[in-house]
């Protein structure tokens, strides 16, 4: 039983977020989220697929062979604040007095080992020659290191000089180009000219802050028509924000509503998972999603746009046999030679698995459960070998059914302590760059309703405080792990060149975002 106030009914009313919904979050708290079980590593041969030269320029040829019968967007979620990224530069900012101490000094007391490698490299990042003109004469040469590199600082985050603090990181200087700098956005727009336009056109869809909006239009208004020049594609550039009725309650550590200082209820944006039901709203036959900051110069472009269209096409081929197989089903009228090899092909192809006993269900219960397995989302997810990246990878998991599936993980999902667990995650090969391919309608041409695929036990309860008191958040089951556990999932590996995140300022000076490394 839950005591709402006629306050905190006309807060869930703004929100769009039902009393049902409240209760199973409550229920969450309570109950508490199970940790995955991993059964298995995925690895080469075993959950993921190693592309062979020849079989990829085959895929790129049936994709760009089919592409122009069919509606492609690409979708890029960008929210994400660039204050994460300068998390190093604003703890210098807070605690370098450049009058007490000189940077040597600082380095040594704070450990912020970070502000070595941005000092040493400043006229190698992007956005130097415009800090400087922006500095304008107050920069002198008269002025100690120490003096300029703070001022040079503050003149880069703080709103009374270029304010990239408050930015988005989809609008902040990323590469430095001949003749201009170059931000994600703009970096987004090029790759989709090459592997999503189709008939000279290319769709885009970005999920941002409220915040930001004015940036985006102004980009869109300025940056669009010269790439369209650059290209010959014309773009349709669209955004969506993060929907209110995702926020997630936070409760006390005793699993009771925490409360502002108001009195009025305290939700909490619901992380990446939320982005499910933008995601859900998009018309289209592809969806290329990738991440905002995860972006090269344009001298791999080729490279990133090849392996893009190796996973579509890929997408491509296997779904054109499910809507075959699943067509098959509907009608009724199939043998067990037929069963079995759309069995087969469920097993080998989209790494479904069946319980030990299917061969035992009767016909009529074993065309359900195939009916079941096909008719649903498909996604094709690059990975790319661990060199130690946190985040999460690809593994072989079994659920509270004993039913395997093929999941992305995160460590947050697994028992650590658990030394079996422990070793298991420790075996992944590959890790996730957040590199998908989806198809999203069935083989009547219907779209799916994305929210039916979601497992809600794949979220995240974590500890946070708010005006000095702990409380506990629920963070939704993330976009390409709980939100998509119930598709059809294919591992594909891809060239490391695929994954090039930006989450620190210093990743700006890595070969595939400098011109001339």
């Amino acid at each position: 039983m839950i005591h709402l106030t006629d306050k905190d009914i006309l807060l869930l009313e703004k929100k769009q977020i039902s009393i049902e919904k409240l209760k199973r979050q409550l229920e969450l708290f309570r109950d508490g989220i199970p940790f995955v079980t991993l059964e298995k590593a995925a690895v080469i041969s075993d959950g993921i697929m190693k592309p062979i030269a020849e079989k990829e320029n085959e895929l790129v040829s049936f994709y760009d062979n089919n592409k122009n019968k069919l509606r492609v967007v690409k979708f890029v979620p960008a929210s994400g604040a660039a204050s994460r990224m300068f998390k190093s530069l604003f703890n210098f900012l807070e605690d370098f007095d450049p009058k007490e101490e000189n940077i040597d000094e600082y380095i040594l007391r704070s450990k912020n080992h970070e502000i070595t490698k941005f000092s040493k490299n400043l006229k190698s990042l992007p956005f130097y020659k415009k800090v400087l003109s922006s500095l304008g004469s107050s920069y002198k040469d008269s002025l100690s290191e120490e003096d300029k590199l703070y001022l040079f600082i503050s003149e880069m985050l703080y709103p009374e000089g270029l304010n990239y603090g408050f930015y988005p990181k989809g609008m902040l200087p990323f590469h430095e180009y001949t003749d201009h700098s170059a931000t994600p956005f703009e970096e987004h727009l090029f790759e989709a000219a090459d592997y999503s336009s189709i008939a000279k056109m290319a769709y885009l869809h970005f999920t941002i802050s409220e915040q930001h909006t004015s940036l985006f239009d102004t980009a869109i208004k300025e940056v669009t028509p010269t790439i369209s020049n650059k290209t010959s594609v014309q773009f349709k550039v669209d955004y969506s924000y993060q929907k209110s009725s995702t926020d997630t309650i936070a409760v006390t550590l005793e699993n009771d509503f925490f409360r502002n200082d108001d009195g009025s209820l305290l939700f909490r944006p619901g992380g990446h998972g939320a982005l499910i039901e933008n995601l859900n709203e998009q018309e289209a036959d592809i969806i290329f999603i990738k991440n905002i900051d995860n972006v090269v110069v344009s001298r791999l472009a080729s490279e990133i746009g090849k392996s893009k269209k190796v996973l579509a096409g890929l997408l491509l081929k296997v779904q054109q046999k499910a809507f075959e197989y699943a067509a098959l089903l509907e009608e009724g009228h199939i043998n067990g030679e037929e069963l079995l090899e759309i069995m087969n092909f469920l097993e080998t192809e989209l790494n479904v698995r069946f319980v030990e006993n299917f061969s035992g269900f009767k016909l009529s219960d074993q065309m359900e459960i195939l009916k079941d397995k096909i008719n649903r989302p498909i996604r094709i997810c690059g990975m790319v070998k661990n060199e130690g990246e946190p985040g999460g990878g690809p593994f072989w998991i079994k659920d509270s059914h004993n039913h395997i599936s093929l999941q992305i993980v995160e460590s947050a999902q697994v028992n650590l302590e658990n030394e079996h667990q422990l070793s298991i995650f420790k075996e992944a090969t590959h890790f996730n760059p957040v590199d998908l391919v989806c198809g999203i309608k069935n083989y009547k041409g219907e779209k799916y309703n994305l929210l039916n695929f979601v497992d809600a036990k794949q979220g995240f309860i974590t500890q946070k405080t708010k005006d000095g008191k702990d409380l506990k958040a629920l963070e939704l089951p993330g976009l390409w792990n709980g939100a998509m556990a119930f598709w059809n999932t294919i591992f594909v590996e891809v060239p490391l060149v695929t994954f090039n995140p930006v989450k620190t300022v210093t990743d700006l000076l890595k070969p595939a975002h400098q011109l001339n490394p």
